[in-house]
Order: C-alpha cells, then structure tokens, then sequence
C-alpha cells in the first residue's frame, strides 16, 4: 500500500527549497508567479500527455510573499505513465529518485526554486495533516556590524537595537496551547487556536538577532505577527507580559506591526514514525479546541 489516495497512483514526497524575493507566496495564484504555480507547471511539462488528471500538490505550509523556506514539503500522487514521463524510464523501472532531477531541471533557469529530493510517501503520509510541527527562523541586524549585503534579502532590518532579555521574557508567556487570535489574519471559519511549542530568541556570531518559532501549525501571518510583537517589546514599546495578555483578546491587535516578510524561513516541517501518519493526519483535520471549549 502506497500513501496515494488515487487508485493505482504512488503518492511522492517532495523536500523543496526556495528564495521567496520573486514569488507571491506559495499558492498558486492566478497571473502571479508562485511556487506551486512553479512546481506545477514544471509537472504538467514533464508528464505532457500521459494519463491522468495534471498533477496537483498539496503542501505541509503556505508560505506568503517574499518567505523563504529551506525545509518545505509537499506531496504528489502520480499514475504510472506520469512516473514513467517524470523519470524518463520506458523500461518498467520508473524511479521516484528522479523525480526531484528531473523537476528542478526543468526550474533551473531561474534558480530560485529547488526540489531537493523526491521518495516514495509511506502508507498514511499527509504533507499538511500527516505534520505534527512547522519549525521557523526569523533573522533581524539590529545593529550596523549585523548588516550583512549579501543577506540582505533573508534578514530584516530594526532601526534600533532590540533587548533580547525583553524578548525572551515576553515568548514565554505566548508557550502553549492558545488561542492566537490577537496574532493572526482572520480568515472565515478557520480557528485560530494553535499550540506554540517554542519561541526563542538568541543572537548569531555575526549579532543577528535570530528567533526560532516551532508550533503544531501557524494561522495566516501568525509567525510574523508574533515576531513583530517582539519586536515591539524589544524596542521598549511594549510591556513584556503584554504579550500573554492579548491572548485574551478576541481578533487581531493594533498594538504592534506585523514583521516583514523577508526576515521569515520555513526550515523544518516534523513528522512522527510512518505507523502513526495516518492517525495524525486523522486527529489533523479535526476542529481544534481549548481544553475547556466545547467541541
């Protein structure tokens, strides 16, 4: 048994890496240049006429505009006329292997979008539901000698020097299972309630100012939001227990801006053992609530 919902299909992992400067987020988008749209389109060329409908991917977390990731995942199912197209195999031997070769070939030209690396998905395997954490790394120069040319376009810039002790005061209170209403972009029907798992702050060799933000999953814009509280909290403007405060609010906080996009890359999407995928991608797709909340 393969991890396909399709009959007769091989679902595929696919590991992928890009630089979001020159796409409009993750999802395809119509007129804009995306990474699905990117991927997909790099599919549909690849597999031309064979049969089945065109592939589609699902992914472990969309990415806005101008976010990076270099631990994204995504998966699709493919018949075996679209594998056999994919790997340029006629000998009955297609190798999902080649998948990833032959897909980031036909990316090349620009550079900017990689798949780094293709296996066949175990029994069970959900990119987005099968995830039991999306871990991400949000860069800030604070300082003159942190600025760094070359990084610029991964690394935020504050204008004034940030107090990480602050900082990190403030992100233990945010820990746990919440509601992130206060820190997300509403979006009809979606819940907001999510478990953050970590949110550190610490400096690199160079002075960066670096968090690292692990939770089960993130509402829309909820890392950066979070980010740009701490910032806000660094910089003096807000209280430290602040930020545990607005977990009692009930929509999206005015009290500090959202960060920039080009600061933020996904760099790890977790998964438990191939014998517990299926039930986390059950238990995934459930109605989350708090503890005492009604279900």
């Amino acid at each position: 048994m393969d991890g396909s919902d399709r009959a007769g299909s091989v679902r595929v992992r696919l590991d992928v890496a890009y630089d979001g400067t020159g796409f409009a987020g993750w999802a395809a988008q119509p007129g804009l240049r995306t990474a699905q749209g990117e991927l997909e389109g790099a599919l549909a060329v690849a597999t031309g006429r064979a049969a089945g409908e065109p592939p589609r991917l699902v992914v472990a977390g969309r990415t806005d505009a101008g976010v990076h990731a270099s631990g994204q995942v995504a998966h699709v199912d493919l018949t075996p006329a679209q594998l056999e197209a994919l790997t340029r195999r006629h000998d009955g031997a297609a190798e999902v292997e080649g998948v990833a070769r032959r897909l980031t070939g036909l990316l090349a030209a620009a550079g900017d979008l990689v798949v780094q690396r293709s296996t066949t998905a175990p029994a069970g395997f959900d990119a987005r539901f099968s995830a039991v954490f999306r871990r991400y790394r949000y860069r800030i120069a604070d300082r003159l000698t942190a600025r760094d040319p070359i990084d610029r376009h991964r690394t935020a810039v504050s204008p004034r020097e940030l107090d990480e002790d602050r900082m990190r005061a403030a992100a233990r209170g945010l820990v746990g299972l919440h509601d992130f209403a206060a820190f997300c972009k509403p979006r009809p029907g979606a819940t907001t309630i999510r478990e953050l798992q970590a949110l550190t702050w610490d400096r690199d060799p160079r002075g960066v100012l670096v968090a690292e933000v692990r939770a089960d999953a993130f509402c829309h814009s909820m890392v950066r939001a979070l980010v740009g509280a701490s910032m806000a909290v660094g910089s003096g403007r807000i209280a430290p227990e602040r930020l545990a405060d607005l977990l009692n609010a009930s929509a999206r906080s005015n009290e500090f801006a959202v960060a920039p996009a080009h600061g933020l890359t996904l760099v790890e999407v977790g998964y438990p053992p191939d014998a517990d995928l299926a039930a986390q991608a059950e238990q995934a797709r459930a109605r989350r609530t708090l503890p005492d909340e009604p279900r």
